[in-house]
């Protein structure tokens, strides 16, 4: 079965094509980064109006690059939620659209389920059951996964999510957007002596995130270093080292006990964070330590992008999952909601 998969959760535009016995076929990815630098952050309308734009391009561009045409799509997966509802709607109303055209089936499916299963498109996926720590810039989660759609949430961030985290670190530090790529590469030249910043709720039992007080202890340093002449280039990254570990040592803490409790040997790392060199390298250390093992994406499946969608797409279509005839755009969509498909 040969499935379309339609990203267009937030600010990039994602197409692949997934076949269920010869593996991913083609993807494609378009990034509205540079649009939104301007603003410091992602503007929905702007975000719709450049997926309505960018799509069907992409859409072409992928089934040339598999040499196939639309005739040789089975099913088309696109991501109903969480997401911008508009920039979900153009998704939507486009799988849907090719749908009817093509008398193919089509499904609606979740973001964060895409990214918990994108390292099932790697030449050693991991199997099941596994813990999976989901961490981006709207979610961080810990979750325990027994088989598709089979979740259970065991932790979750109480406000803030680390990527977004990231993002607020950046502004305090007047670095460019996207802010978790940035606050790494400057952490690199920071002294990690300089300054130690809590790890929050990690002298607690649980497996529940907070990181608006590590937000409010960063802002606390960059204004006191401001008042003094000291935030320049070097304070700057001392600050961003301070709080890359910070942020990294309270994901590793929480991972650590999630292997703990459930007795799994398997961590799944995904979401845009998961690319960031240093976590992986700790997670690595950590789950070598308890004779377990962490699989991540490769680095371009880290962020938003159309493959997971297909993959995930073609897993419940191939169930006998499908919409009806209306089309699904669920801002809010709990992952604890999902069920395994249909026996």
């Amino acid at each position: 079965m040969r499935v379309l998969g339609i990203e267009t959760s937030c600010d990039e535009t994602g197409v692949a094509l997934y076949d269920t016995q010869a593996g991913l076929l083609a993807d494609t990815l378009y990034s509205q980064i540079a649009m939104h630098a301007e603003y410091g952050g992602v503007v929905p309308e702007l975000a719709s109006r450049d997926h309505t734009r960018k799509l069907l391009p992409l859409i072409q561009e992928t089934l040339a690059s598999a040499g196939l045409g639309r005739d040789d799509i089975d099913g088309i997966a696109y991501t109903a939620g969480p997401g911008l509802v508009g920039a979900l709607m153009v998704g939507a109303a486009t799988a849907h659209g090719m749908a009817r055209a093509l008398n193919i089936p089509v499904l609606g499916v979740h973001h964060m389920e895409g990214h918990l299963l994108a390292p099932m498109l790697e030449e050693e996926p991991p199997a099941f059951p596994f813990i999976a720590l989901l961490v981006s810039g709207g979610h961080t989660q810990l979750v325990e996964v027994q088989g598709l759609g089979q979740y259970r949430l065991l932790g979750e961030s109480v406000d803030d999510a680390a990527g977004e985290a990231f993002d607020k670190a950046a502004k305090m530090l007047e670095l460019d957007y996207p802010g978790g790529p940035a606050v790494a590469r400057l952490a690199e030249l920071g002294d990690p002596t300089r300054f130690r910043f809590p790890r929050p709720m990690t002298d607690r039992p649980g497996l529940d995130f907070s990181f608006s007080g590590l937000k409010t202890h960063t802002l606390i340093t960059a204004n006191t270093l401001r008042e003094t002449g000291e935030l320049d280039d070097q304070g700057r990254a001392d600050i961003a080292r301070a709080f890359e570990d910070a942020v990294v040592d309270t994901l590793v803490i929480k991972c650590r006990r999630a292997l703990d409790q459930t007795g799994l040997k398997r961590l799944v790392v995904a979401g845009g964070v998961s690319a960031n060199v240093r976590l992986r390298k700790r997670l690595e250390e950590e789950t070598a330590k308890r004779g377990a093992r962490a699989f991540y994406p490769r680095s371009r499946f880290c962020t938003d992008n159309g493959a997971m969608i297909a993959y995930v797409g073609a897993q419940r279509l191939l169930a006998g999952e499908r919409d009806d005839s209306a089309m699904k755009a669920v801002p809010r969509w709990p992952l604890a909601e999902l069920m395994p498909p249909a026996a």
